[in-house]
């Protein structure tokens, strides 16, 4: 219960935290074929490589394509741009085509005729099918803005040269181009802070959670064992009330998931560094944290007992408990985010204890907020715990074990 959920925070952290460096830090080896040679075609070769996104690997211009499939098929690159023949011949007369049009719009030039623009570039991108979509999304994209730029250089270039009867200065086309205004990213917060969340802050208490409703595993299984053994009968002849000896196993498996949510928030602030993972950053409101992870324990508690109470057997405890937790996580934006879930999903999202959970310690994680700004989070858990006791309680009545 403390190793395992370790274990899984370290390397779920490690792994995110790899991709968003990936995405904004390391660069991805992409093979160049460019097969044209002349200018607008090395234009945007320099354009690719400025994207800083990318690490080429500039190919002969008589390489085959089956050798470059061959190569990516390697894994020499996951990536690979081929740039035919005539592309640069191409690009240049649709800039002739678009300036005309636009000059001839405004009566700057006799031929008024507009003429059909032809946009079909031939670019062809291979990708290793190891890529998923969201990140081959994310290289098309840049491969598509480095061929904006081209095209929107040599629609300049000859606008200009129309109008002018001259070469474009290169400081004018430079303007033109690369004028683009700064767009500050400041994430929104309770506190007025301006810190940037990292891979720690997002992990960390979801998979916190997870390793809470796991105790379902070991709770669970216990009730069942006890009903099995005939612990609940012999309790029964005890001068006390079961649910007294319910209450102090509950208790103590509340203590067991506030010391697994401590111990993995001290490794995440303290040992996580050490490491070379981003640390944990704790909240301010340090009472409102203790206050969410009981109630968040209490309820993963009172979800192992309800459990174990209905089930028959351990196996039958096990199987239940281990796959509605994961289904719990799935649906609840543990494994997706929530906001990535579609419509037909959203009524679900809200049944899952696990959603809850999340939602508050987010509040004070991300958003840097305190108990106050999580109680709509806290009520909704509070109600499930009510209702899982009551339901435990109907549960022992029922089978006469109280």
């Amino acid at each position: 219960m403390f190793a395992m959920p370790i274990a899984l925070a370290l390397i779920i952290t490690a792994v995110q935290n790899s991709t968003f460096e990936l995405v904004n830090h390391n660069k991805i080896k992409l093979m160049l074929c460019n097969k044209d040679t002349a200018e607008a075609s090395l234009q945007l070769v320099t354009a690719i490589e400025k994207t800083g996104m990318f690490e080429p690997i500039i190919l002969p211009a008589n390489e085959k394509e089956e050798t470059i499939i061959a190569r990516m098929h390697a894994k020499d690159a996951l990536i690979a741009v081929l740039i035919p023949k005539g592309f640069s011949t191409k690009i240049t007369s649709t800039a002739t085509r678009i300036a005309g049009n636009a000059l001839s719009s405004f009566d700057l030039v006799k031929d008024s005729t507009n003429k059909t623009i032809d946009s079909n570039f031939p670019i062809t991108l291979y990708y290793h099918p190891v890529l998923q979509e969201s990140f081959r999304q994310s290289i098309l994209g840049a491969v598509n803005g480095a061929l904006q730029l081209v095209q929107s250089k040599q629609i300049v270039r000859s606008l200009y040269s129309s109008l002018n009867e001259k070469q474009i200065p290169d400081s004018l086309e430079d303007q033109i181009i690369n004028n683009q205004i700064p767009i500050d990213q400041i994430p929104i917060s309770k506190d007025s802070s301006r810190g940037i969340p990292n891979a720690s802050q997002h992990n960390i208490p979801a998979w916190t959670i997870f390793a809470m409703f796991f105790i379902v595993i070991s709770l669970g299984s216990s009730v069942v064992k006890e009903k099995l053994s005939g612990s609940f009968i012999r309790l029964k002849t005890l001068p006390t009330n079961y649910l007294t000896a319910l209450l102090s196993m509950q208790l103590t498996y509340l203590l067991v998931a506030m010391l697994q949510a401590a111990t993995i928030f001290a490794l995440g602030a303290w040992l996580f560094p050490v490491i070379g993972l981003p640390a944990l950053n704790l909240p301010k409101d340090m009472t409102g944290l203790i206050i969410v992870s009981l109630i968040c324990g209490w309820c993963a508690v009172s979800y192992a007992i309800t459990i174990g109470v209905f089930s028959q057997t351990q196996e039958q405890c096990n199987g239940f408990g281990a796959i509605s937790i994961i289904m719990f996580a799935a649906i609840g934006g543990l494994l997706v985010p929530s906001f990535a879930m579609p419509a037909s999903f959203k009524p679900f999202l809200y049944l899952s204890p696990l959603h809850w959970c999340l939602e508050a310690y987010y509040g004070l994680f991300l958003e840097g907020g305190k108990l106050k700004d999580v109680f709509m989070s806290i009520l909704p858990l509070l109600c499930m715990i009510v209702f899982m006791q009551l339901l435990t309680f109907y549960g022992l009545k029922r089978k006469n074990l109280i």
